[in-house]
This record gives C-alpha cells, sequence and structure tokens, in this order.
C-alpha cells in the first residue's frame, strides 16, 4: 500500500498531555464489535473488567458492525477512560489496538482514492492545527510511510470510477487545488472563480452522472483549463472588486451559527471565546451592519500589518478542506465550495473578534506570535465544535438552497471574506 499526505501530517506527532485541549472531550465515539471484543479480553479477569462492562453500552440507536458500541463519558464531557494525566487510560494499560478506529486514527483522516490512501488531518487538534496554519510548506503533498497511515482498512472510498462523477473527481480535485493556490489573486477572487468553476460544471457534471460520451469529456477538460487561464482568474477579480454588497448579512449569518451551537456545546474553551468574540462585537443586541463595520475596520488594520500571514492561514486552510473533505461527498461541486466558503467566513469572525487579534490591533508592535496563537486557537475551536456538527452542516444547506440561488449566497460570504 502506498500513502501520501500533506507535509504538516507526515511531521504530525500527539503531544498528548501537554495539548492544550484534549481530543477525548465533547465527542461521542463508537466502537466496532471486533475492537469490543478484543478489549473485552483484554481487560477479562483484571480490575478493568467492570469498568469497560460499565461505561461501554450498545449503540442507542440499535446500530451494529462498526458502531455497535458507545464510549461513556463524565459528567464534564469527557471520556471515561481519561486519566488523571489526560492520557488515555486503556491505551497505556493495554495498547493502541484496543482503541476504537476514531482514537486511533484522530486527527488523521484517512481517504482511498483508487489504489491510493490519503492522510489528510482534522484541524480540530490543536497540535494539526499549529502544524497546518503556520508552517508555509505544510500543504507540500509526498509519500509517507506506510505505518503513518494507522488502519488504513478504515479509510472511506471515495473514486470507484463507476460513473462520471467519481471517475472525473480526482481530476476536479486538482483543478480545485491548482485555482486555490493562484496567489497573483486575493483569495476571495479564488474563491469566487470556485465557485463559477463549479456553477459551470454543475449542469453536466453531478452526483449520478453516467460515464462521459467524449463530448462531455471534452468539454469539462475545456471548462477546466479556462480556469487555469491568467485571464479568467483577473476578469473574474476584478468583477468581484466591482460588485458592491452589504456586509450585515455576512455578519449575521456568522453571529448565527456561533449562537446556535453555544446552545449545545458545553466545552469551557469555547463558550469563553465565545463569549470574548460576541462581546468584542458590541454584544448581542448589536445590529449585524454595525457588528460587520467593527468587522471591516479590523480587517482593513490586520491586512496593512500582517495580510501574508493571515492569507496564510486560510489558504492553508482552504486547501487542507479540498483534501480533508471529498467533494464527491456533497449534493454537487457548488454546494461543496459553498461550504467551504462559509466554514471560512466563520472561522474569520471568531479570528478578527479574539481579544488577543482586538489588542494586537490596537498595538501593532504586538509579535507575530501572538496572532499565530490566536489563530491556531480560533481555527481549532471552530473546527472541533462547529464545522462537522449535524446542526451546523443543515443549516449550511439550508441557508445555500440549490443552483444559481446557491451561487448568489456564495457570493455574500465571499465579499465578506
Amino acid at each position: 500500500m502506498t500513502a501520501s499526505a500533506p507535509r504538516y501530517m507526515a511531521r504530525f506527532r500527539c503531544i498528548a498531555e501537554a495539548c492544550e485541549d484534549t481530543c477525548c472531550a465533547g465527542l461521542t465515539v463508537p466502537i466496532s464489535e471486533s475492537r469490543w471484543s478484543l478489549l473485552r479480553q483484554k481487560v477479562a479477569g483484571t480490575p478493568d473488567e467492570a469498568r469497560v462492562a460499565a461505561l461501554i453500552s450498545p449503540n442507542p440507536d440499535g446500530a451494529t458492525g462498526q458502531q455497535a458500541g458507545i464510549l461513556g463519558k463524565r459528567a464534564d464531557g469527557h471520556c471515561a477512560f481519561l486519566d488523571e494525566a489526560k492520557l488515555c487510560s486503556l491505551q497505556r494499560l493495554y495498547g493502541e489496538a484496543v482503541l476504537p478506529d476514531g482514537c486511533s486514527v484522530f486527527p488523521r483522516v484517512l481517504t482511498r482514492w483508487g489504489t491510493q490512501v490519503e492522510m489528510a488531518g482534522s484541524l480540530a487538534c490543536p497540535e494539526t492545527a499549529r502544524l497546518c496554519l503556520l508552517a508555509e510548506d505544510a500543504l507540500v503533498r509526498e509519500h509517507v510511510p506506510e505505518e503513518h497511515a494507522l488502519r488504513p482498512q478504515v479509510a472511506r472510498q471515495v473514486a470507484a470510477g463507476d460513473d462520471a462523477w467519481t471517475a472525473h473527481a480526482d481530476t476536479v480535485r486538482e483543478a480545485m487545488l491548482r485555482l486555490l493556490n493562484r496567489r497573483e489573486a486575493p483569495f476571495a477572487a479564488r474563491l469566487y472563480a470556485l465557485g463559477r468553476m463549479a456553477l459551470d460544471l454543475g449542469d453536466f457534471y453531478f452526483p449520478g452522472t453516467t460515464a462521459f460520451a467524449s463530448a462531455d469529456a471534452d468539454r469539462l477538460a475545456r471548462i477546466l483549463r479556462e480556469y487555469d487561464s491568467p485571464d479568467t482568474l483577473a476578469s473574474l477579480s476584478a468583477q468581484l472588486e466591482a460588485l458592491e454588497l452589504p456586509g450585515g448579512p455576512w455578519a449575521g449569518i456568522c453571529g448565527a451559527v456561533l449562537r446556535s451551537r453555544e446552545a449545545a456545546v458545553s466545552s469551557p474553551r469555547f463558550l469563553s471565546l465565545m463569549n470574548a468574540v460576541r462581546a468584542s462585537y458590541g454584544g448581542v443586541d448589536t445590529p449585524p451592519d454595525q457588528a460587520w463595520e467593527l468587522h471591516a475596520a479590523r480587517r482593513s488594520t490586520l491586512e496593512s500589518l500582517h495580510g501574508e500571514r493571515v492569507h496564510q492561514y486560510f489558504l492553508h486552510h482552504a486547501l487542507n478542506h479540498v483534501l480533508r473533505h471529498p467533494f464527491t461527498e456533497a449534493e454537487s461541486l457548488l454546494n461543496a465550495v459553498f461550504l467551504l466558503v462559509l466554514r471560512a467566513s466563520v472561522v474569520r469572525w471568531v479570528l478578527l473578534g479574539h481579544p488577543a487579534v482586538v489588542a494586537l490591533l490596537e498595538a501593532p508592535g504586538a509579535p507575530v506570535a501572538a496572532l499565530d496563537a490566536a489563530a491556531v486557537e480560533a481555527f481549532q475551536i471552530v473546527a472541533k465544535h462547529v464545522e462537522q456538527a449535524p446542526t451546523f452542516l443543515d443549516f449550511a444547506r439550508g441557508l445555500a438552497g440549490e443552483g444559481p440561488e446557491t451561487f448568489a449566497r456564495l457570493l455574500i460570504l465571499v465579499k465578506g471574506l
């Protein structure tokens, strides 16, 4: 088996008890029948036998196989098997093999494209977020040793190649990555171009599309070539620059997403940061237009002070998103782009409301390390508590709408960025 990964994941090593957060909190963790059985064998006759029996229960949804059991949680939301040193007591005593797949693999995300296994990372892990956002070469893809792709058998299969949607997925994805990397244009313009490309492809390239006739394959190749053209990107960049849209709706969307998650998340880190961000924009009763004015002023100042550094954060976030979230899982390519832009918008709102960033803007001589630390916290907390939440994904689908409507709403989000 061969595996590939962006360079930051090849560098990743869990920092365990030194981590400012723990992946063993706030998540519902399933365990497969086979891992559960192995764990019961390992603890048989030990003091942990009764604990395992009491703290792992059958899935209340009646699922079997990979989702057969659910690990119990403490009252504070942490895994019941997490010890006082913030380490897994099961792994420490019985080895990695007894862990559920999610615990073993996280923050790695494994995807199989044909015969190739790819390893990306979840930014819900602080160390992964640091490595991804802060190193200039973090998203360079390279081959990694086979053992780095833990449990490759659990990798999701994306490109089976039995229809046009999956058969051409890797070609389309590479075009998306090339477009995002076109640094001669502003980042928002690249996202706008990505949306336009998805719209142009959408009437003949979508889930369930039967195998292409040669004319459709030629059309796909022609459109992708068009978006590789410097003239196309320059023209779209000028269009976006000339477009005037109010920022209040963008601010309202970001605020609504975060308020909905506050009601569902108990993490003190998340709630503390959200309270600080909301206060920095004037509080819960501040009209969206007024909050937008604050945000826009901060965005302009931060651009003048540390524009390139901030561009790197969001470019790496976007590139990682394309690698980590295969667009083939979306209702359409345009919907996949919409979700990318919505996630970027929410984290942009959080970053510009982060108290450390607000303080930095008031003291321009502050070291860039303070900005880096705030960025890692903002991206990581949003990734962990917002980006993958079913309620957020449902909200995103409803907000996106369909077809041209999706593109119109995408414009609002892009202009906010």
